[in-house]
Parts: structure tokens; sequence; C-alpha cells
């Protein structure tokens, strides 16, 4: 499965001008928790999450504190220049979607712009994109697979799906086993494959 089958594309972003109440009611109204900061051209420029955005917006409430001393900034943060993430993590359309969760699960981040080979954002990928896919039930599975096959001239292959994990069955002797794997493989959803020749 690559980056590009399982993205958002046309993701919202922002620039560095953008406003940090702008930024939240963005993130709040879409139900988002990060996004892009492209320049005037498009390309990347970082990202800017909720926690970048709420860090320094949240005032002190006086009652919470026994000695209400607090030391403000003297320049509060008012624009994504002043917060956003400059060293974005990014991926490109062409990766595997399994290197992608595997730099979301490293970084802790919730989502990763996907970008071209100028920097130019052209989609964002999220957990939840990746949940999405796996959560697609085995009919629609079974149904995507035997189409892929049906394309590669193997409509004689029978396809059965059991909570993601394919079971291929197949004429012995033709030595397109391997093909049927990588076939189903590449399918969204799928957790495993196994392959048998009769």
């Amino acid at each position: 499965m690559l980056v590009r089958e399982v993205m958002t594309t046309d993701p919202v972003t922002a620039t560095p001008e953008t406003t940090i109440k702008e930024a939240i009611s963005l993130l709040a109204r879409l139900g988002i928790t990060a996004m892009p900061i492209v320049d005037r051209k498009g390309r990347l420029r970082g990202i800017v999450s909720e926690a970048d955005l709420i860090e320094d917006v949240v005032p002190r409430d006086p009652r919470a504190q026994e000695r209400p001393i607090v030391i403000d900034a003297l320049y509060p943060p008012t624009t994504v220049e002043d917060v956003f993430t400059r060293a974005a993590v990014t991926v490109a359309p062409e990766d595997d979607a399994a290197t992608a969760v595997e730099m979301m699960t490293a970084t802790g981040a919730k989502s990763l712009p996907v970008v071209d080979q100028n920097q130019h954002v052209v989609g964002v990928i999220s957990r939840s994109d990746i949940v999405k896919q796996f959560a697609r039930t085995d009919a629609v599975i079974a149904a995507d697979i035997s189409r892929l096959l049906t394309s590669t001239g193997h409509d004689d292959w029978l396809v059965e799906v059991d909570d993601g994990v394919v079971q291929i069955t197949g004429p012995a002797n033709t030595g397109t086993s391997a093909l049927a794997r990588v076939v189903a493989q590449t399918v969204p959803g799928v957790v495993g494959v196994h392959v048998t020749e009769l």
C-alpha cells in the first residue's frame, strides 16, 4: 500500500502569517490535529500542531495558584510563524505506507505532510487515514483483490478474506502464486496473505 493510495489530497494548509486564532479555528472546525505550513508557492516550510498552538495561548488562572506570581512572555506569539515546527518529517506519494506508519510511531506525530520532489505539499497522511484502510470490510478487500487478479488475466483464482487475512487458491503449476501474493499485498486493509495452488 503506497502513501498516495491512503493520503488525504488537497490538505488544508496555513502560512507563517496565519494568526494563531485562525489556525486554532481551522483545526477545531475541520477536526484535524495539525496542518502543513507552506510558502506562497505551496512549498513546505514546516508543520503546526494543536500543541504548538495552545502552548502559550491558555492564560494561567490565578485561582489555581497559591501564589499567583506568573511571568508572562513580553511578546506573546500572535502568528503561526512564532510557533510552528520548521523541521517537519515528510513522506513522498510513492513511499510505502508502512514507512509512514513507522515514522509516525517513532516521532509521535499524528500526521505527516506528503511532498513531491520540489517540496510542494500534495497531501497529508494521518493515523486515521491508515485506520480507515484497515477498517475496510473483508468483502470489499476480497472484491478488490479479485478485480486486480482478473485485470492481470487470472480470473480463475478464488479469493477469501477473514479479518484481513487473505486466502488465495488457484491452479497448480502456473507459476503465478508469487504474482497473486504481490497483488493481494497492495490492497489496503490486507494484514496477511496465504496462497495455495491446487
